[in-house]
């Protein structure tokens, strides 16, 4: 049943994020214009803390934001990496979201009124991306394989230390009763 639902669930949320990309990449320009007072801002207060190569053209970041999503989008809708396609789309809407969806700051009460409607919808979309990360598909999380092989190991790591403490007895034994008194 689950492994149904998430061939079904993956694409389905993945949706959003392709067709955005794609729109994004076709009309770069008009999503930079609306982007470019966030963008602005960021780069103004994190500038000098990103490194030289990060590009700081509004259109450039968002062709790169729309590869991200296409891509990502890909990769979740087909279940290959579908973690970090998942994690990969939570980081590219999370800015989008803020950028052109900051209801707080429009003064038209209609207009408002539809940016919250899209800011919340990208939360939602947020929470089905947090669920998405956290999918391990019934299998144990990477952290819980390692603290327990962590434990395996010790487990082990003393049996070999006993049979090695047993097997030193034996010889210092042998050994002794070898030597001549």
């Amino acid at each position: 049943m689950t492994v149904i639902l998430r061939r079904v669930a993956r694409p389905l949320l993945a949706t959003i994020f392709v067709t955005g990309g794609i729109n994004a990449l076709r009309q770069a320009e008009g999503h930079a214009k609306a982007a470019e007072p966030f963008l602005n801002s960021a780069i103004d207060k994190f500038g000098d803390k990103l490194p030289e190569q990060i590009p700081r053209d509004p259109v450039t970041l968002v062709r790169i934001d729309a590869a991200v999503k296409i891509g990502a989008g890909l990769a979740l809708a087909s279940g290959k990496a579908p973690r970090l396609a998942a994690g990969l789309l939570l980081g590219s809407l999370v800015p989008t979201t803020l950028s052109t969806h900051s209801f707080w700051t429009i003064k038209d009460p209609g207009e408002r009124q539809q940016q919250q409607i899209q800011f919340f919808k990208n939360a939602s979309l947020a929470g089905g991306l947090l669920l998405a990360v956290a999918d391990t598909h019934g299998k144990p999380s990477a952290a819980w394989r390692a603290k327990h092989a962590t434990k395996d190991v010790g487990t082990a790591a003393g049996k070999l230390s006993r049979k090695a403490e047993k097997r030193a007895n034996k010889l210092a034994k042998r050994a002794q009763k070898a030597l001549p008194n």
